[in-house]
């Protein structure tokens, strides 16, 4: 029985064995496996981390995308766009009624009629009398022998060009002959006899090219077709410089009157100068207007012209030169305020960005309604108000205002942070008119000098030369000054022309305040 059991327990054993070795090859099979899939799952993992970056970039560039998107559809009344840009690269601006009109077109029943005021009799060259042959009411006739007026004549008045023609002058110098030597001699013309075209004429080519912003191929077939006057453009440049030079003793006058304004509206835009890029600036007194032209944008520009602290207000957009120049007293545009606050509100992607836009918009309308009603504006209701009382009815609405920047200067909204923190930051700024005689709320007078400065570059491409620069500045300075004076240019330009000539200044174009 030993052997039997003896064989019974190696049996067991060998199974025992057996099953041993098949628990550890399932073991490392489970090792396996599970390897397997912890390296899948770290791939997975992986996959999953990425998916989630893929997806974070998709939704950035989807998001700037459509920022891009609104940027793009905005037009001149929520960026720097210029008007002429509405309804071709943004967004058709809405002009007029929001619905339409039931009215027909033209005046309207009880409007005033509005004639051509007659000229004074002084200056009618012709007056032709008229009278009826026959009584209107009877059809008697009514001989000239037993007429009879009552009352004063119906006047009529026809303005008509007289023949143009151009006036020409030809100065002949015969040569004499000296009795004693007999060598000849010429005299020479007078001082004021230079060029070949007079005073007014040179006016008037400077005058097309300035104010009326014709080219100078334009201005040469004008004086060609209608004053039958053959020149070329070069003749029209030099006429151009001439004018120039005429008026830069009454241009310096003005720039050095910049620094003692009591205020300045400033504003710059681009320029070229054979292609280089410059800055025309322009810079608006209470009775002049000055530009000049400079490589830079910064504000040594400003602290050469104002020096290195300006003693009034100055008027200007929130730009870092303006910033970063030393002035007793700042106005901030309001205009470009809501232009940024309409910004934002088409660019906000959250209701509270959407909010501060909404109520810092109505916060204005109130400022601006409170402002007119100070100048008197028959449009707006309720009576004129004081300056007093205007500081009392603005100063809630400016705390109010600050206060609404204070709750959003941690926007989500880019666009809407960065105005919380400018109303804050600048907060007195904003409302240096309601206390200042003289200062606007808006920078409107800066930008409307600008307008034909930016007219006038871009139908002649810019300037080729400093020499051209200078000439530009001087006479958009002096024409826009005029123009802000209710003088005629083209007097004073041909003015200034003939002192010129005969080398005396031209008359200054500063107002003396009472």
């Amino acid at each position: 029985m030993r052997w039997l059991k003896r064989g019974r327990n190696a049996d067991d054993q060998e199974q025992l064995r057996r099953e041993n070795d098949r628990l550890r090859r399932q073991i490392v099979d489970r090792e396996r496996q599970i390897a397997e899939q912890a390296k899948r799952l770290a791939e997975a993992e992986q996959r999953v981390a990425e998916s989630k970056k893929q997806i974070a970039e998709s939704e950035k560039k989807i998001a700037d995308l459509e920022r891009q998107l609104a940027l793009r559809q905005q037009n001149s009344t929520t960026s720097s766009k210029p008007p002429s840009s509405d309804g071709l690269a943004g967004r058709q601006r809405m002009r007029g009624r929001r619905t339409k009109s039931r009215r027909k077109p033209g005046g309207q029943p009880g409007h005033p009629g509005h004639y051509r005021p007659l000229v004074p009799l002084e200056r009618v060259q012709h007056v032709i009398t008229l009278f009826p042959d026959a009584c209107g009411h009877c059809s008697r006739r009514l001989p000239a022998r037993s007429r009879t007026v009552c009352g004063e004549p119906r006047r009529h008045q026809v303005t008509e060009l007289p023949p143009i023609e151009a006036e020409i002058t030809e100065y002949q110098c015969p040569p004499v002959v000296c009795p004693d030597c007999g060598h000849t001699t010429q005299a020479p013309l007078p001082d004021h006899v230079t060029g070949q075209f007079g005073p007014q004429l040179t006016a008037l080519i400077a005058y097309l090219t300035v104010v009326c912003h014709l080219p100078r191929q334009v201005v040469r077939r004008m004086l060609e077709g209608v004053l039958n006057i053959p020149l070329s453009v070069g003749s029209t440049q030099h006429a151009w410089e001439e004018a120039s030079a005429a008026v830069a003793p009454v241009y310096d006058e003005l720039a050095q009157a910049l620094p003692r304004q009591p205020v300045l509206n400033v504003d710059e835009t681009g320029h070229r100068t054979k292609g280089a890029k410059r800055w025309l600036w322009t810079l608006v007194a209470p009775t002049f207007v000055f530009y000049t032209i400079t490589a830079s944008r910064g504000a040594a520009v400003l602290r050469r012209l104002l020096g290195t602290r300006f003693a009034g207000v100055l008027c200007s957009d929130r730009l870092q030169t303006y910033l970063s120049y030393a002035t007793a007293w700042r106005q901030f545009c309001w205009s470009h305020a809501i232009r940024n606050l309409l910004s934002a509100q088409e660019l906000a992607t959250t209701p509270a960005g959407q909010r501060f836009c909404r109520e810092a918009l109505a916060h204005t309308r109130r400022i601006f309604r409170l402002w007119h009603r100070l100048r008197g504006d028959p449009a707006v209701r309720g009576a004129p108000l004081t300056r007093a009382q205007l500081m009392t009815k603005v100063r809630p609405i400016a705390k109010k205002l600050f206060v609404l920047a204070d709750q959003h200067r941690h926007a989500a909204d880019k666009d809407v942070r960065n105005l919380a923190a400018a109303f804050m930051e600048h907060h007195e700024h904003f409302f240096t008119f309601v206390t200042k005689n003289g200062v606007e709320p808006t920078n409107n007078q800066a930008e409307r000098s600008l307008r034909p400065a930016v007219q006038w570059r871009k139908i002649s491409f810019g300037t080729r030369s400093p020499q051209g620069e200078l000439a530009v500045a001087r006479l958009l300075t002096i024409t826009q000054t005029c123009q802000l004076q209710q003088l005629n240019a083209l007097v004073y330009l041909t003015a200034a022309i003939r002192h010129h000539r005969r080398h005396r200044r031209a008359a200054s174009l500063l107002v003396k305040r009472s």
